[in-house]
C-alpha cells in the first residue's frame, strides 16, 4: 500500500495494490489460504466518529485479491474490549450507525457519484446496497443481490471474509482503477473509521473520499450475468364493512428477469409482479393540509432508481414510482414492465423505463414511459435530461387526449472536496389542454465545512404544472365549498446558515450546533401564504446521545374555512384567514448503544387562535441479537377557542422484529390511528432457504378503532425462486 501526494484535506488519498489469484478461496472466515499472506495489505485507518483528527484505536487490517468470478475481500477487525458487541438483531440489511460492522464502498465507474456497498456485523449478518448521489444520504439497502460472506470470531479479533461476484456489480471493462473505501464501526468504544479519511460532516460512504484500488492488469469483460427470479403466491381476502359473505382467492404467478447486457448495463424485466412481502409504511399523523411522501420499497424500482427519481427535488418529483401501481394505497395490478439502465461509459449513464398498469375500478388501463439520460461534467457534477409520458387506454388503443408529458434538465454541482455543492432544474409538463404557467424551475446552492453550513435554495411551481406519476403536492388545495380541487402557483425560498461547535479538548459533549432556517411560501403574485423561521440549538454528548431545542415562528393563510385538528370537528372550524402564531419543540434521543434506548419530543405552544400540545415517544428494546422491541406514541392535543373541550389524535405502533437464524425472521407491526380510524397488524414470516430465494406468509387485519369492529383480513402464502 502506498500514497499519492493529491491531498483529501490535511490526509493524502491512500492506494492499494490487488493482483489475481490462481488459488481456490473458500469462503470460512479463516484466511487459510496463502494468497492472503502476500497480498498488500490497508492497516492505516482514521477516525470519523466521534473526531476526525487522529488515527483510529481500533486497529483493522484489509486485504484484496480476485479471480475469474469473484472479487475477494478479508478484514481483520482486532479487539481488545472484551465487552459484548453491538448487534441490532440477525436480520439482513443492519442498519450501520448503530451495529458493529465491516463496510466496504466501491466506486468501480471512478466518478465519484454511484458505487456499491457491502457490509456485514461480527455476526455475519450481511447487508448490501446501492450509493447514489456521491453517497450523501448514506446507502440504499432496499436492493438486493447476491454475493457471500463468512464471519469467524476468536478472542481478540473477529474476522470477514466476503466474495462479491463481478456479475453483480456494474463496471466499465478495461478500467486499471476502482475507487474504493473500507470502514470500520467499534461502537463499544463509540469509534467509526475509515481507511481513506472521512471528514466527519459527511456520511462514512461518501464516494469523493474514496483511496484507489490498482489492479495488476486493466479488468475484462466478464460473462453476461442472467438471473430469472420467478413467484407464485395464493391469497385469502375477505371484507367485513360492507360485508361480503365469501372470502376472495387469488392465485398469481409472475416473475423478474435481470439480463446484464454489458457489464455495466442492465435489462429488468417483469411481469404480474407481486409485492406482498413487501413491509408496511411506518403511518404518520399528518396535520400539514398536503400530502405525505413515503419512500419506495418494492426492489423492482430500486436499482439506478437515482436516475430517474432524483430529477426534481424533494417536493418537485417528476417521477415518483410509487404513484405506479398504487392509488391511495389500494393497488393497481401491473401487467408488466421493462428497464434498461446503467453506464454506457465512464461519463455517460442512461435509463429506460416502460410499465403497463391494468384497468381497476374507474381507473383505465395506463403505460408509463421515462427515459433519462446523465453525462458527468467537471470532473465531480451531473447534467441530466428526463422525458415522461402516461397515457391512458381506451379499448386497447391509446386515448390521445388523456396524458401528460414532462421533459426538464437538471444540472448537479459539486466540487472535489465537497465544500460546495448544488442543484439547478427546469421542467416543462404538456397536457391536452395546452395550458400556460406550466413549467417549474429551482435552485440551490450549499457551502459545507466542519464548522459551517450555508445554503440558498429557491423553487417556483406554475399553476398548471402537472406531474401525473410525480410528487408535487403544494399546488393542489381542496376547495369544501365548491368540493373541487384549486391549483396555485407558489414561489418557495428557503435560505439557512448554522455553526457547529467541536471542543479542542476532551469533554463531556462531542459537538454544539445552531441553526437559523426560513422556509417561506409565496403565491404567483408573492403574497405570502406559509412561512417558518425556526432557530434551533442541537447539543450531541460523548455517549452519542442528543439535546435538541426548536423555538418556531409560523405564519398561515388559510383560502378556506378548515378543521385545523383533523379530527372532522365541525366546531372546531379555524376560520379563513391570516394566522401568525410560536411554538417550542424539546427533543431527546438517548445513547443507542445501549439495550434500551429512548426518543421522546415535547412541542407545545400557539395554533391557530388557539394551544396545540405534541408528545412523541419511541422506546425500544434490543434483544441482542434474537431481535428488536419497540413502541411509539403520538399524540396530539388541540384547545381551540370554539370547542369546549379539547381534541385528542392518537397514534400508536408497535413493532417486534425476530430474527431466530440469519435465514429464519418474524415480523410484526401494529398501528392504532385515530385520524384515519384504523388499527392495522401487519405480520410477515420470511424463510431465505437459499440465497435470495425466500418464503414468505403474510398476514394483515384491519379494524375500526371506534368500535374495533374488523374491516377485513388477509392471508398470503409467496415463494420465490432465484435463478443465476
Amino acid at each position: 500500500m502506498f500514497f499519492s501526494i493529491q491531498l483529501m484535506g490535511q490526509k493524502p488519498i491512500p492506494k492499494l495494490n490487488i493482483y489475481q489469484t490462481d488459488t481456490k478461496i473458500t469462503i470460512d472466515g479463516e484466511l487459510n489460504e496463502p494468497i492472503w499472506q502476500n497480498c498488500d495489505v490497508a492497516n492505516q485507518f482514521y477516525q470519523s466518529v466521534p473526531v476526525d483528527t487522529s488515527y483510529a484505536k481500533s486497529k483493522t487490517d484489509v486485504m484484496t485479491t480476485y479471480d475469474e468470478k469473484y472479487l475477494y475481500i478479508a478484514a481483520i477487525c482486532y479487539d481488545t474490549n472484551n465487552q459484548p458487541f453491538v448487534i441490532q438483531s440477525l436480520k439482513r440489511d443492519f442498519s450501520y450507525p448503530v451495529s458493529d460492522a465491516f463496510a466496504v464502498y466501491i466506486d468501480p465507474y471512478d466518478d465519484h457519484t454511484n458505487g456499491f456497498s457491502f457490509a456485514v456485523n461480527p455476526k455475519g449478518v450481511q447487508r448490501e446496497g446501492l450509493i447514489q448521489v456521491g453517497g450523501n444520504y448514506g446507502v440504499t439497502t432496499a436492493w438486493d443481490i447476491l454475493w457471500f460472506s463468512e464471519v469467524k470470531i476468536y478472542n481478540d479479533r473477529w474476522v470477514v471474509e466476503m466474495a462479491i461476484p463481478f456479475s453483480s456489480l456494474r463496471f466499465n471493462p478495461g478500467m486499471k482503477k476502482w475507487r474504493i473505501n473500507f470502514s470500520r464501526n467499534d461502537l463499544k468504544i463509540n469509534e467509526g473509521s475509515s481507511w481513506a479519511a472521512v471528514p466527519r460532516n459527511f456520511n462514512i460512504a461518501s464516494l469523493p473520499f474514496c483511496g484507489e484500488l490498482i489492479w495488476d492488469k486493466p479488468i475484462r469483460k466478464r460473462k453476461k450475468s442472467v438471473a430469472i427470479i420467478p413467484y407464485i403466491s395464493g391469497s385469502s381476502q375477505k371484507k367485513y364493512q360492507p360485508k361480503i359473505e365469501n372470502p376472495e382467492f387469488n392465485q398469481s404467478f409472475g416473475g423478474d428477469a435481470r439480463i446484464g447486457i454489458t457489464n455495466s448495463l442492465q435489462l429488468d424485466l417483469t411481469i404480474n409482479p407481486d409485492f406482498s412481502q413487501v413491509e408496511v409504511d411506518r403511518q404518520v399523523t399528518n396535520l400539514s393540509r398536503f400530502s405525505l411522501y413515503f419512500p419506495e420499497r418494492r426492489n423492482f424500482f430500486i436499482e439506478n432508481s437515482d436516475l430517474f427519481s432524483d430529477f426534481g427535488f424533494r417536493q418537485i418529483r417528476p417521477f415518483f414510482s410509487r404513484k405506479i401501481g398504487l392509488n391511495n394505497g389500494n393497488i393497481i395490478p401491473i401487467l408488466g414492465g421493462a428497464r434498461l439502465s446503467g453506464k454506457l461509459n465512464k461519463d455517460w449513464r442512461i435509463g429506460l423505463m416502460n410499465i403497463h398498469t391494468n384497468q381497476s375500478g374507474n381507473t383505465p388501463q395506463q403505460n408509463y414511459t421515462v427515459a433519462a439520460l446523465q453525462r458527468r461534467v467537471l470532473k465531480n457534477s451531473t447534467i441530466g435530461f428526463i422525458g415522461l409520458n402516461r397515457n391512458s387506454l381506451k379499448s386497447s388503443r391509446i386515448n390521445p387526449t388523456d396524458y401528460n408529458r414532462i421533459i426538464g434538465t437538471d444540472f448537479n454541482f459539486n466540487t472535489l472536496d465537497r465544500k460546495w455543492a448544488g442543484k439547478f432544474f427546469y421542467h416543462q409538463s404538456f397536457k391536452s389542454d395546452k395550458l400556460i404557467n406550466s413549467n417549474t424551475h429551482a435552485s440551490w446552492l450549499a457551502y459545507s465545512t466542519p464548522n459551517w453550513f450555508i445554503m440558498w435554495n429557491h423553487e417556483y411551481v406554475g399553476q398548471n404544472y402537472r406531474a401525473d406519476f410525480g410528487f408535487v403536492p403544494r399546488t393542489e388545495r381542496f376547495d369544501p365549498e365548491l368540493k373541487t380541487i384549486r391549483r396555485q402557483t407558489y414561489w418557495r425560498l428557503e435560505p439557512m446558515i448554522a455553526y457547529t461547535f467541536y471542543p479542542k479538548n476532551k469533554t463531556w459533549f462531542i459537538s454544539q450546533r445552531f441553526e437559523s432556517y426560513l422556509d417561506r411560501y409565496t403565491d404567483g403574485e408573492y403574497n405570502l401564504t406559509d412561512n417558518q423561521l425556526r432557530h434551533t440549538c442541537k447539543l450531541k454528548l460523548n455517549n452519542t446521545s442528543k439535546f435538541r431545542l426548536d423555538y418556531n415562528h409560523w405564519f398561515t393563510k388559510l383560502y378556506f374555512d378548515t378543521d385545523m385538528t383533523f379530527t372532522g370537528d365541525t366546531n372546531a372550524i379555524s376560520l379563513k384567514g391570516d394566522y401568525n402564531y410560536q411554538n417550542t419543540k424539546l427533543s431527546y434521543k438517548s445513547n443507542a448503544r445501549k439495550p434500551l434506548s429512548l426518543e421522546a419530543s415535547y412541542t407545545f405552544g400557539q395554533y391557530f387562535g388557539g394551544k396545540r400540545t405534541s408528545i412523541n415517544t419511541a422506546l425500544n428494546y434490543r434483544w441482542q441479537p434474537i431481535g428488536i422491541f419497540g413502541i411509539y406514541v403520538n399524540q396530539n392535543i388541540f384547545n381551540m377557542p370554539t370547542i369546549q373541550e379539547n381534541k385528542n389524535l392518537m397514534l400508536v405502533g408497535a413493532q417486534a422484529e425476530l430474527a431466530f437464524t440469519k435465514s429464519v425472521f418474524f415480523t410484526t407491526f401494529l398501528q392504532y390511528n385515530t385520524q384515519i380510524e384504523n388499527f392495522n397488524i401487519n405480520s410477515r414470516l420470511q424463510w431465505r432457504f437459499k440465497p435470495m430465494s425466500d418464503l414468505y406468509l403474510v398476514y394483515s387485519e384491519n379494524y375500526l378503532t371506534t368500535d374495533f369492529s374488523t374491516k377485513n383480513r388477509g392471508i398470503v402464502l409467496k415463494f420465490q425462486y432465484w435463478f443465476q
